[in-house]
C-alpha cells in the first residue's frame, strides 16, 4: 500500500471549503491551505499524515495570522485510534484550534471541532477529593512524579497506623485500634483489608498478617495523625 502523503489530504479539504463558498489555494506563504471568503478572516489549514506535536506547533504559529486555524489528518480506524482522536480533539479545543479528519478511501471529511476560546469546566467533586486527600495525608511521604503503585496515600497511612498498633499490642478489637491510632474507620479498614495486612481472628478482633508485617518494614510506621 502506498504511503500517505500530505498532498492526499488537500483535494478533499479544498472541496469542503469550496462547498462553503471559500476560494481555496495551497501553499500560500507558510500555510498549507488558505481559504478566503469576502472580508472574513482567512481560514488556514495545516496538513499532516498523523497527529504530532510538530503539527500542533504549526497550528499555534498560524494563530498569529488568523483565529480560524485547523489541523487536518487522515482518519484512522480502531479503538486505539478513536481514543487518540478524542484526546486530540480535547487538546485542540483547549488550544483554540480546529481539527479535521479525512477518510482517504472515499474522501469523506469531518470537522470535529472549530476554533473557539476555551474555558475548562471545573469539577467540584474532583477538587473536593484532591483537597480532602491533601488534608488527610500526614507529612509528604510520596515523591512527586513517582508511579502510582506503592504511593503512600492517606488511606495507606491509616492502614499503617493500624498495622503498627497490632504489631505492638497483638490482636485487638477494632474499636480499641480506632481509639489508640486515631483512625475512626479502623474496623471497616481492617475488615475490607485492601492490602491483605489484616485478618479477623474472632468477631470484631483483628490481627496482623505476615504481609502486614512486611508492609510495615517496607513503608515504616507513619507519624501520628495530628488531628487524631
Amino acid at each position: 500500500m502506498a504511503a500517505i502523503r500530505e498532498t492526499d489530504l488537500y483535494p478533499p479539504v479544498k472541496s469542503l471549503l469550496e462547498g462553503q463558498g471559500y476560494e481555496v489555494k495551497g501553499e500560500i506563504a507558510e500555510a498549507d491551505v488558505v481559504a478566503v471568503r469576502g472580508y472574513e478572516d482567512p481560514v488556514i489549514v495545516e496538513l499532516k499524515t498523523a497527529f504530532a506535536l510538530s503539527l500542533v506547533h504549526q497550528g499555534i504559529a498560524r494563530q498569529s495570522i488568523s483565529d480560524a486555524v485547523y489541523l487536518a489528518i487522515p482518519r484512522k480506524t480502531g479503538r486505539v485510534a478513536w481514543k487518540a482522536l478524542k484526546d486530540n480533539i480535547g487538546l485542540c479545543k483547549r488550544l483554540g484550534l480546529g481539527l479535521i479528519t479525512v477518510r482517504l478511501r472515499d474522501g469523506f471529511v469531518e470537522v470535529h471541532c472549530d476554533p473557539a476560546p476555551f474555558k475548562p469546566r471545573k469539577s467540584t467533586l474532583r477538587k473536593t477529593r484532591l483537597l480532602r486527600e491533601f488534608a488527610r495525608r500526614v507529612g509528604d511521604p510520596s515523591t512527586g512524579g513517582a508511579t502510582r503503585s506503592g504511593l503512600v496515600t492517606a488511606y495507606r497511612q491509616d492502614a499503617l497506623r493500624c498495622a503498627a498498633h497490632l504489631a505492638a499490642a497483638g490482636p485487638c478489637k477494632g474499636s480499641l485500634v480506632a481509639k489508640a491510632t486515631g483512625v475512626p474507620q479502623a474496623t471497616r479498614l481492617m475488615a475490607t483489608d485492601h492490602y491483605g495486612w489484616f485478618e479477623r481472628v474472632e468477631t470484631g478482633i483483628y490481627a496482623l498478617t505476615d504481609k502486614g508485617g512486611q508492609g510495615l518494614k517496607t513503608y515504616g510506621a507513619p507519624p501520628p495523625d495530628p488531628t487524631g
